[in-house]
């Protein structure tokens, strides 16, 4: 089913067309969902230190936790203490709580472990986004949201959407019909669009690419390059959601991918990882803290770094700054 609808959505077929009386439906509740929160009908959370929403307006994957990551560590070099929230999506239980680097993935998530192992910094998950702020907003003085746009119950200070360069907005119709969680028209009410990879930009959209920098040893933490099993054949797992685009790296580093496409955030097993046959297996560092503690000798991660233009770079980070920290009148 997940198959079918990506296709549908992506593929340039019509065939989700009969869906349209139900994205007909779900576009009026959003609207107005929306409209209770901004006249004030629904409860909206005002932090006592700026926000800044990472999101999309897509269904899959487009790139965001990298570009939290990227975010986070950019800030920290511009003196600010930084939090990280998120819904901890796929975890137990439904409550805030703070994430540390030893929690365990089907408590917290998969995205939060990875950014709490990779950045060290105050996060907490929680599906009301506005409890997760207040056990961190004491400790920081920006706190980052990874996904969370049409989280209207958390106000945000500064809103960043990502694209998926080449998938776009798909066939562009909202939900079951297409991959739009809102309209199209979202996109010029946001602070910054920014776009993952090649393919068409909206105006003034940013650019920024997800790079392969090493690659680590899921159990054992030894690193290696990047190009390391350049030319050999490997399994390439990826619970994500949109598996292409990382088994589209190994190729281009050079791998002879196997794939082993799965639903995102999938928790993982060792008879998932176990082939039998001795080729190395690739994954995603999302799907690496799922899976350290069975993981075998020849299981390895691929760590990815996002990549901006010097000029794309300091526009995004001078409008974040000017947003965080507004002049004094």
């Amino acid at each position: 089913m997940h198959d079918w609808f990506i296709e549908t959505w992506y593929g340039d077929t019509r065939r989700g067309l009969w869906l349209a009386p139900l994205a007909w439906l779900f576009a009026a509740l959003t609207a107005a969902r929306r409209l209770a929160y901004r006249f004030g009908l629904l409860p909206c959370y005002r932090a006592r230190v700026p926000v800044i929403v990472v999101g999309n307006i897509t269904v899959g994957g487009t790139g965001k936790t990298p570009l939290v990551a990227w975010l986070v560590q950019q800030l920290q070099a511009r003196g600010l203490a930084v939090g990280v929230v998120s819904r901890g999506y796929g975890r137990r239980g439904a409550g805030a709580r703070r994430v540390t680097a030893a929690a365990d993935a089907a408590e917290v998530g998969d995205e939060p472990l990875l950014l709490a192992r990779r950045l060290g910094v105050p996060l907490a998950v929680g599906r009301e986004r506005a409890a997760a702020v207040r056990l961190l907003e004491a400790d920081c003085d920006v706190i980052v949201a990874d996904d969370g746009l049409q989280h209207y119950a958390l106000a945000r200070d500064f809103e960043i959407a990502v694209l998926d360069g080449r998938r776009g907005l798909g066939n562009g119709l909202r939900l079951p019909a297409g991959p739009l969680r809102e309209p199209a028209a979202r996109l010029a009410t946001v602070d910054v669009v920014v776009v993952n990879g090649p393919g068409a930009a909206p105006a003034g959209a940013l650019r920024m690419q997800v790079e392969a920098t090493r690659l680590v040893g899921v159990a054992s933490g030894a690193e290696a390059a990047a190009t390391a099993f350049a030319g050999r054949q490997v399994h390439a797992v990826a619970a994500l959601g949109h598996p292409q685009r990382f088994f589209e790296l190994l190729r281009r580093l050079g791998l002879k991918v196997i794939e082993h496409p799965l639903p995102d955030h999938q928790p993982l097993t060792a008879a998932e990882l176990d082939f039998g046959d001795g080729l190395p297996v690739l994954m995603t560092e999302k799907d690496a803290v799922k899976c350290q503690q069975f993981a075998g000798p020849d299981a390895w991660y691929l760590e990815v770094a996002v990549r901006f233009g010097d000029a794309d770079a300091a526009r995004l980070l001078d409008r974040i700054e000017a947003a965080v920290n507004p002049p004094a009148e």
